[in-house]
């Protein structure tokens, strides 16, 4: 066991600060879940750990960081190879006991490592980690690429290790294997033991306490303002009487009136005193309020319950059969989650269903003019200016700003291109893009990726709250067992 200290770390972006005096302490036996909504510097507090970018203040400890995912140099090498240059005291045994763990087979130490899957190349990326003794692993979204499966066997393997942090926004896995949650507030770091119900449990609490203190504190502030008018006024009143006569023409007694007008101002003094404290008392509360304002969506009636049926449909990429014998019937109101390991055939499943030129079989009958909203899993085509893509998209630029503003993006994030956001904030801009869309039926394929947990929150409210016609991918299992009401797997 080690510590690591933290001591007064202050780093900025130009003049942006992002992290400012934090100071705290982390054993380095803590399975640490670190939380943050995009943009807050998860990354790059690992980054910052791993003495990547100059900074101020201290960080101290006597072990040495490692991070997930670590690049491969020579990708068309054999893994075996890989593992013995990487974990150069480790026996062969050694690396296949902790494959096993992970449900990888012996044979994929013999093959090249860019030949493997990517759900593949995370499990042998985090075993060749876990091979490495006396490393504290910073582990930055190893879900990505994980089908549900793949999800739990990697959180089975997790929950017998010790000593990292992990990044990821997927609340069931976070669940499952930490025992210390670190947050990236709005204002400041901080940690807590337990895991990421536990946290948002007693942040929920904490809201809601700050929130009716808040409301009090509203009143006494208005309250206090009025009486202290009031003492003012008939302060200044009690005070021009001293220069004006009785109606009996005999003058008044100026010492008793100034003596009653300076009490008047006293007691007006001593309210803007204590309303200055309460004032000052406000400020301390909801700086780490997150904000998770209601979003809107736009669904469509459509004049038959029967939007699309498929009727043993199979897909073949060149002469490779994806997937066969698919059937299922999207009727008014279904969410329906497609679910299958990765290469399955889902996202090919979306495409035909969008009108893509994909070769297939079967019988696919789609409503007529059935307006679809489609969410691309892959974000790599985004590029240029926001204002481009909202005119590109013919999108209404008030209500699609207004949800990004709700997920978080700021003024600033509106200024730059898109190409500098991160892979959560260009998902958030494909959600947006389809929450402002009218359609009959959404067809969402891997939405969630990298978006943080508030946002997904938010996204499975508005979801319940106006309950479209929903065909969705996703490996979430906490939003896609709120969501779906129906499951159709793919084999």
């Amino acid at each position: 066991m080690a510590i690591i200290q933290i001591q007064n770390l202050t780093f900025s972006y130009g003049t942006v600060n992002i992290f400012e005096n934090v100071s705290i302490n982390l054993d380095s036996s803590w399975k640490l879940g670190l939380i943050g909504r995009n943009g807050r510097g998860k990354t790059t507090f690992l980054n910052l750990l791993l003495n990547k970018y100059e900074y101020n203040g201290i960080i101290k400890s006597n072990i040495a960081f490692e991070y997930f995912p670590f690049t491969i140099s020579n990708k068309n090498e054999l893994v075996i190879n890989i593992a013995n240059q990487i974990c150069q005291q480790v026996y062969d045994w050694q690396i296949k006991k902790e494959f096993s763990l992970l449900s990888l087979n012996e044979d994929i130490l013999y093959r090249n490592f860019n030949n493997l899957s990517n759900g593949e190349q995370t499990k042998v990326l985090l075993a060749i980690l876990f091979l490495n003794n006396n490393k504290f692993l910073l582990i930055d979204e190893p879900t990505n690429y994980l089908d549900l499966e793949g999800r739990i066997v990697v959180s089975e393997y997790l929950k017998r290790k010790q000593g990292f942090i992990v990044v990821s926004h997927d609340r069931i896995f976070l669940d499952s294997i930490i025992d210390h949650v670190l947050i990236i507030n709005k204002s400041n770091i901080e940690i807590q033991k337990g895991n990421f119900s536990s946290w948002y449990e007693n942040k929920q609490q904490n809201d809601n306490f700050e929130i009716g203190v808040n409301e009090k504190l509203k009143k006494d502030i208005k309250r206090l303002s009025e009486a202290s008018k009031q003492k003012e006024s008939w302060s200044n009143k009690i005070e021009k009487t001293k220069y004006r006569t009785t109606n009996s023409g005999s003058s008044v007694d100026r010492g008793y009136i100034g003596h009653k007008s300076a009490k008047m101002m006293k007691l007006a003094k001593n309210i803007k005193k204590r309303q200055t404290k309460i004032i000052d008392d406000k400020k301390q509360l909801l700086k780490n309020l997150e904000d998770q304002e209601p979003l809107k969506m736009l669904p469509l009636d459509y004049h038959k319950n029967k939007l699309i049926d498929l009727n043993k449909v199979s897909i073949q990429h060149d002469q490779n059969i994806v997937c066969r014998d698919i059937s299922f019937t999207v009727n008014v109101g279904d969410r329906i989650q497609i679910i299958g390991k990765n290469g399955s055939g889902k996202s090919s499943i979306l495409k035909i269903l969008i009108g893509e030129s994909i070769n297939y079989s079967g019988e696919l009958n789609i409503g007529s003019n059935l307006i679809i909203s489609y969410i691309n899993q892959d974000t790599s085509y985004l590029m240029g200016s926001l204002e481009n893509f909202i005119v590109k998209n013919n999108i209404n630029q008030t209500l699609f700003k207004t949800i990004l503003k709700k997920l978080d993006f700021n003024s600033d994030d509106f200024d730059k291109n898109i190409d500098d956001y991160s892979e959560g904030m260009k998902k958030k801009i494909l959600i947006a893009k389809s929450l402002c869309e009218e359609a009959h039926v959404y067809i969402w394929d891997e939405p969630l990726n990298c978006i943080d947990i508030i946002s997904r929150i938010q996204i499975e409210d508005v979801i319940l709250e106006y309950k479209p016609t929903l065909i969705f991918v996703e490996h979430d299992r906490e939003f896609s067992n709120k969501i779906a009401t129906k499951v159709v797997k793919i084999d």
